[in-house]
């Protein structure tokens, strides 16, 4: 048990990540009321900040063409042994956002069996939860929509946090390590410990590095597998400097790029107005903010029907155009870039519909084929 304990102070330092405390009439867990019900979220509204739900866990299956999988749940002194190692089933949010190595990232992105922070949200009312193993359930199992999801280097990285290495023992393959505040230097009081693999992948600088570059007083950042199945966790991917560290942001950033170029940027569209046809849609966030440089007025936008999964039917031919008339920033909320646009294509689509999901390209990006299995056309017949 003293490992669960150890884990625990681990990832209790900022469960409420880039969310204020909410102040609506709902359980939070930072109000811990029990006599109170989570917020549900309703269609076409950003959920309160501060009102999702925060555990971690293990992916242990995806499907990332419908944005959906399976977290095995870390271990915490909240299960009883009975509960331990149960897994639930997720789907993102239209606006559920990934993170990866730093940089926003597509489930495609993340390995099988990397440890993961989340912000959840509970079913909807009418869903089933699937029992496992014998009929156990995780006590999270009513936690199925997906706000958020991070590894360990984006969940450290985004508090400013670092780990100190105290000492390191290739004999027993143990690396301990010190929670250290990047801006103050301010350490931990208590240690932790993790498991090396022969197989845990090291960077040093622009290169891969070895175990033998591991040295007492160097700072890193770790990704985990089996989190809580033995200890801490066994380490994946140990990166030893400040360089490796930002050569693996910028090249998840390019892989994001690369993914919403070829297949738009979602959001959900707020307003038409049949007459003139004018379509307004508020982008979603977990966006580099650089792709919404793109968008420019008295420009072309390029607008494709999607759906709650963010599939496309048939983005080269399923697509209308037109000028985009104004980008605009608005209230920011959770899961919204605050960024407005509003454009004028030449037909109003059957899909283009208060509430639906769109996909839009700025003028300039490639409207291409991309591989049908990502369509929703396979599931058709």
């Amino acid at each position: 048990m003293r490992n669960l304990i150890c884990l625990s102070l681990l990832l209790s330092g900022i469960c409420f990540a880039g969310q204020l405390p909410a102040e609506e009439p709902f359980r939070t867990d930072e109000n811990g009321d029990e006599k109170l019900a989570w917020y549900q979220v309703e269609p076409h509204k950003f959920p309160p900040a501060g009102s999702a739900h925060y555990f971690t866990g293990e992916l242990i299956e995806m499907d990332h063409v419908h944005r959906a999988g399976m977290l095995r749940v870390s271990r915490t002194d909240k299960q009883r042994r009975h509960n331990w190692d149960t897994p639930i089933n997720f789907r993102m949010l239209p606006y559920g956002s990934l993170t990866y190595h730093g940089a926003p990232a597509a489930l495609r992105d993340i390995p099988i069996g990397t440890h993961l922070h989340g912000w959840f949200y509970v079913k909807d009312k009418d869903e089933e939860i699937p029992k496992v193993y014998f009929n156990r359930q995780s006590i999270e199992k009513d936690f199925s929509q997906a706000y958020r999801l991070v590894d360990d280097f984006s969940y450290y990285d985004e508090q400013k946090r670092l780990f100190q290495v105290e000492s390191v023992d290739l004999m027993t393959m143990k690396l301990t390590l010190r929670g250290v505040e990047t801006e103050t230097d301010k350490r931990d009081d208590a240690t932790i410990e993790i498991d090396l693999t022969p197989a845990t992948r090291v960077y040093l600088g622009k290169q891969f590095g070895a175990l033998e570059d591991i040295q007492p007083g160097q700072k890193v950042l770790f990704n985990l597998t089996w989190a809580t199945l033995y200890g801490v966790g066994r380490c994946t991917d140990l990166w030893l400097d400040d360089e490796s560290r930002e050569l693996a942001r910028q090249q998840q950033l390019a892989q994001h790029r690369l993914h919403l170029k070829y297949r738009g940027i979602p959001g959900w569209i707020d307003e038409v107005d049949n007459q003139k046809r004018i379509v307004t849609v508020t982008l979603f966030g977990g966006v580099d903010p650089h792709l919404l440089e793109d968008f420019r007025p008295n420009t072309s936008v390029t607008g494709v029907v999607a759906e709650p999964t963010l599939q496309t039917y048939d983005q080269v031919n399923d697509r209308k155009s037109g000028p985009l008339l104004s980008i605009q920033e608005i209230e920011l909320a959770p899961g919204s870039s605050g960024r407005q646009v509003r454009f004028q294509p030449q037909l109003l689509l059957e899909g283009y519909r208060p509430g639906r999901i769109i996909r839009l390209f700025p003028g300039g990006w490639p409207v291409i084929t991309i591989p049908q299995d990502e369509t929703l056309w396979p599931e058709r017949g």
